[in-house]
C-alpha cells in the first residue's frame, strides 16, 4: 500500500495554550523547506504528500514545492477554511451570504488546483457547527451545509476530482455538524440522490476513536458501500485529537482495522495510507518513521492472522478462539 503524509506534521506545533508552538524555531518555515526536511529524512518511506490550500500550497509556491518534492507527488489537497479567521462561525453553514459565497469560491479554487496537480480533494468541515446551545438554527444550518457540499462535489465531478469527506466530533467548532460516520453517510446519501457519486470517506482514525467508533467495523461498512476512499493514520487516547504515532494506543483496534483493509482490497486501486500526525514535542521525522514502520509490522501481523481459522471463529462469534489466534499471530 502506498503512503502519503500531511505536511502539517512539520510545523511549529501550536496549541491554544502555547500559540507560539512547542517548536518555535519552525514557526516561519516555508512549505518548501518543510518538504525538503520530510523528503530528506523519510525518503521512500513516504510516496506522496498532502497540503492545505491555500495556506500550505497554492499556485504561488507550487514550483518551489515541486522542486523540494524531488519526484514525490501531491496526493491530496485539503480545504483550509478552518484556518481562515473569517469563518469562525461557519463557512458553508455561515448565516452571512457573503462569507458563504467566499467559502464556496475558495473551495472551487482548491478543487481547480487539485485538478491541475492531479490530486484528490479532502473536505474536513471542522468549522461547520456551533459552540453553544441555542446558538444555531439547526435545520437551516444543515441545509446550507449540505447544499454547499453538493455544489462543491458537483464542481469536483466536472473537473474529474474525487472528494473525500472527513468527520470529527469537536474542534475547532465545539459541535461539528458532520461529527460521526452516520452523519457523513447521511450527507453522502443526500449527494447520491442528486447523482453525485464522486464523494467518498476519509477515515481519520483518531476522529473515530474519539467517538468510540470501531475502526474495523466502519472500514468494513464503508467498503461494502464502495465509500472507503482514504485513511488518515494515527492514534490517541480517545479524548482529544492527539494525532499520535500509529500503534501507540488503540493497538488492537488498529490491528483489526488492518485485517479489514486487507479483506476490502484497500490499496489495490491506488488508495493510500495517509499519515496525519502532530508530534507536539517529538522529532517529526522520527515520529513519522516510527508510524510507517509500526504500520508495516501491524500489516504483517494482519497477513498472518487473516485466514480460514479467524473467519471460522468470527462466523461462530467465538471471541476466545479469535483472541487466541490474534496472540498467536503476535508470536505468543
Amino acid at each position: 500500500m502506498k503512503t502519503s503524509l500531511g505536511i502539517w506534521a512539520f510545523g511549529g506545533m501550536v496549541t491554544r495554550f502555547n500559540p507560539g508552538g512547542y517548536k518555535p524555531e519552525l514557526a516561519g518555515m516555508s512549505t518548501a523547506a518543510k518538504v525538503r526536511t520530510a523528503v530528506g529524512g523519510l525518503g521512500e518511506l513516504i510516496d506522496d504528500y498532502e497540503f492545505h490550500y491555500p495556506q500550505e500550497l497554492s499556485t504561488e509556491n507550487l514550483d518551489d514545492v515541486r522542486e523540494a518534492l524531488e519526484g514525490h507527488g501531491i496526493y491530496c489537497v485539503a480545504s483550509g477554511l478552518h484556518l481562515d479567521s473569517r469563518f469562525g462561525k461557519g463557512a458553508f453553514c455561515s448565516p452571512d451570504d457573503g462569507l458563504r459565497d467566499d467559502a464556496l469560491r475558495l473551495t472551487r479554487e482548491a478543487i481547480d488546483f487539485a485538478a491541475e496537480v492531479g490530486a484528490q480533494m479532502i473536505v474536513w468541515p471542522g468549522i461547520e457547527g456551533y459552540n453553544y446551545p441555542f446558538q444555531a438554527p439547526y435545520k437551516e444550518s444543515w441545509a446550507r451545509f449540505v447544499d454547499a457540499v453538493g455544489e462543491s462535489a458537483q464542481h469536483a465531478r466536472d473537473r474529474g476530482v474525487t472528494v473525500f469527506l472527513e468527520h470529527k466530533n469537536s474542534e475547532p467548532a465545539m459541535k461539528i455538524l458532520m461529527r460521526n460516520v452516520g452523519m457523513t453517510l447521511h450527507v453522502i446519501h443526500k449527494l447520491r440522490a442528486q447523482g453525485l457519486d464522486n464523494v467518498k470517506v476519509n477515515m481519520d482514525w483518531q476522529h473515530l476513536i474519539m467517538n468510540g467508533e470501531n475502526l474495523a467495523e466502519y472500514a468494513a461498512l464503508l467498503a461494502a458501500e464502495g465509500l472507503l476512499g482514504h485513511q488518515h493514520a494515527n492514534s490517541g487516547w480517545g479524548t482529544f485529537d492527539d494525532d499520535n504515532m500509529v500503534g501507540a494506543t488503540a493497538f488492537m483496534e488498529t490491528l483489526e482495522l488492518a485485517v479489514e483493509l486487507r479483506r476490502a482490497g484497500y490499496g489495490e486501486h491506488g488508495e493510500r495510507l495517509g499519515f496525519d500526525l502532530y508530534p507536539y514535542t517529538e522529532d517529526a521525522v522520527g515520529a513519522v518513521r516510527r508510524s510507517v514502520l509500526a504500520w508495516r509490522f501491524i500489516e504483517e501481523v494482519a497477513g498472518r492472522l487473516d485466514g480460514e481459522e479467524l473467519r471460522k471463529a468470527q462466523a461462530a462469534k467465538d471471541a476466545v478462539r479469535a483472541h487466541e489466534l490474534v496472540f498467536a499471530a503476535l508470536g505468543a
